[in-house]
């Protein structure tokens, strides 16, 4: 990196966050420069709002399936275990 050409007035907040974000030998430019970066790649908010209502209803609903296929499977190995459980003790 050259000698910065151009001066910028940051707030006492921001510089505070600045060097905050700041790692080891980092200068304010290279914290700048990955926030930026950080930022440009994407937040994980952007993709939401991009279904349509029956897009989002069918994954919802296999969400939903999902859960209560889990929740089943839970609730039958509890079984399995307490039978075995009561089987070894006979």
């Amino acid at each position: 990196m050259g000698v910065a050409d151009e001066q910028i007035r940051v707030s006492e907040r921001v510089k505070r966050e600045i060097e905050r974000r700041r790692r080891e030998g980092e200068s304010y430019n290279d914290v700048l420069e990955r926030v930026l970066d950080e930022e440009g790649a994407g937040d994980f908010y952007d993709g939401f709002g991009r279904w349509s209502d029956e897009q989002a209803n069918r994954v919802r609903e296999a969400r939903r399936k999902s859960k209560e296929k889990r929740k089943r499977r839970m609730h039958e190995r509890v079984e399995d275990d307490a039978l075995r459980s009561s089987t070894r003790r006979s």
